[in-house]
């Protein structure tokens, strides 16, 4: 297959908050196999609607298995991770026993759909992430009951009903929890998350039309639900204590040039501020602020970033540093646990470390490698691409990869505040000085696929390197000369 082919495979996956870690990671402990004590019975079989569908990684090769055993398959977490996980499993191993366990009343369901079901662009069955019927079609038995405790010597999940469930290979696909900052009056009954269906109902009754709101935080979270907010008609504040919207995937310029937009959209953004107490005042709320302002509130709502949900794991033996340890094939320090998703620290394509990276299509692409795994085959992830893509009141916005750069690499951006447009290219050093690293976009929308395409491949974009510090427009032209003059060569 021509290298221009290869590429063109890249072109197709998208988004949550970065968290930041890192920790070198063991060697791949060796296989052994745990036979379960006893069969679990599926509580329900819940109701679903599309969404996420399983995802191919080009990055990955797998040695397939003709072999279906009569195993049992736990997976922690029904999330896109879970789901996907499960699914593959099933594809894998048609005679398995799957068992998917969600810690929700509700079935499984995209969080990313949240900000539609605010706007009644859908209704809570449009977060769904399969049809109605879904999972007992595929025979995957799902239970909705909170996971307490993982005995691995046992092989054996404490439930939150006081049952217990046994397992021959378990996948912990748990995900992340909202953080609230330790602030006075954090704890108010008015003051919300928006992570859960729970939450979002309970932000639909308070943020009516013309009520006053203030948003805690304006990373990609609370961007997602900034929009939200605004389609609903209310007076909306938001805090964030950097000194710029989206930092952790937007530099100073298009930060601030995000915050120029919202403001002209009618939304008070205030930056380099934090929030110091909240108060009671009659029926509303009174925000105190490190600036000496004070403001009004019908409603608050935190979105001040996400942490691994590993505290279950408490004396289980399973490694966990900022999220569970895991190898190039996703498998934890205990051979038949394996962990995905926002809640593992795994590879970064870009640097090689191990990190948390809690957006969704890493959490996808896990899901599907550590279920080939679990069943079996000999799959290794090479890394997951940090990438995040968000639409702020119309506004798109891009990064993928090193966007803040290397330490002595060369970069190239456009900025043009009027037009609200800003891209910045970002190159590599050393061996890498003419390959493409990182990038972050604000109203740019064309060539996103290519910008991605050249990243993953690590194309030597040779004497292209400085006619695109020249003209970062040029970008197309670049793609296709690297990749025709590789496929000559090929």
């Amino acid at each position: 297959m021509s290298i221009l082919n290869i590429i063109k495979k890249l072109f197709g996956r998208g988004e949550t908050e970065p968290v930041q870690s890192s920790k070198p990671i063991q060697p791949e402990p060796a296989q052994t196999s745990k036979v379960a004590s006893k069969k679990v019975e599926s509580e329900k079989t819940v109701n679903n609607t599309e969404s996420v569908k399983p995802e191919h990684n080009s990055s990955a090769s797998a040695s397939k298995s003709t072999e279906h055993q009569k195993t049992h398959h736990a997976i922690i977490g029904a999330g896109p991770c879970g789901v996907i996980a499960a699914e593959t499993l099933r594809k894998a191993n048609p005679t398995a026993e799957i068992t998917l366990i969600g810690d929700e009343a509700e079935p499984p369901y995209s969080r990313m759909a949240i900000p539609y079901l605010l706007i009644n662009n859908i209704g809570e069955e449009g977060t769904y992430l399969r049809q109605p019927t879904h999972y007992q079609e595929q025979n995957i038995n799902y239970l909705s009951q909170p996971v307490t405790s993982i005995n691995p010597d046992k092989s054996e999940l404490s439930l939150a009903d006081g049952s217990t469930l046994s397992y021959e290979k378990l996948l912990i696909a748990a995900g992340s929890y909202p953080v609230s900052p330790p602030i006075d009056g954090i704890d108010l009954p008015n003051v919300h998350s928006c992570w859960t269906l729970k939450d979002a109902r309970q932000i639909a009754s308070l943020a009516k039309e013309e009520s006053n709101v203030v948003l805690m935080g304006a990373g990609f979270i609370g961007c997602i639900i900034l929009e939200a907010l605004v389609k609903r008609g209310v007076n909306l504040s938001v805090i964030e204590m950097e000194d710029r919207m989206v930092p952790r995937m937007l530099d100073e310029k298009a930060g601030g040039l995000l915050k120029k937009w919202c403001i002209e959209k009618g939304v008070n953004v205030l930056t380099s501020t934090k929030i110091t107490a909240i108060e009671e005042s009659g029926q509303a709320m009174v925000i105190e602020t490190d600036n000496g302002e004070s403001l009004s509130a019908d409603l608050v709502i935190s979105a001040t970033g996400v942490r691994a949900n590993t505290a279950f794991l408490q004396g289980s033996g399973i490694e966990v540093d900022h999220g569970i340890v895991v190898n190039n094939k996703l498998q934890t320090n205990i051979a038949n646990i394996y962990a995905a998703g926002d809640v593992a620290q795994g590879k970064d394509f870009s640097t090689g470390d191990y990190e948390v990276q809690a957006i969704q299509p890493t959490a996808t692409d896990h899901g599907r490698i550590a279920a080939l795994n679990m069943a079996g085959q000999s799959v290794e992830h090479h890394g997951s691409v940090n990438m995040n893509v968000l639409d702020t009141l119309g506004l798109i916005s891009h990064s993928f990869g090193l966007w803040m750069g290397v330490e002595g690499g060369d970069s190239v951006e456009i900025y043009n505040p009027d037009a609200y447009k800003y891209m910045n290219l970002r190159f590599g050093v050393g061996d890498e000085e003419d390959v493409l690293v990182g990038v972050s976009t604000l109203g740019v929308t064309q060539h996103i696929g290519v910008i991605r395409g050249l990243i993953e491949s690590k194309i030597h974009l040779k004497e292209w390197k400085e006619r695109l510090m020249q003209d970062p427009t040029r970008i197309m032209e670049a793609y296709l000369s690297s990749t025709q003059e590789l496929d000559n060569v090929i």
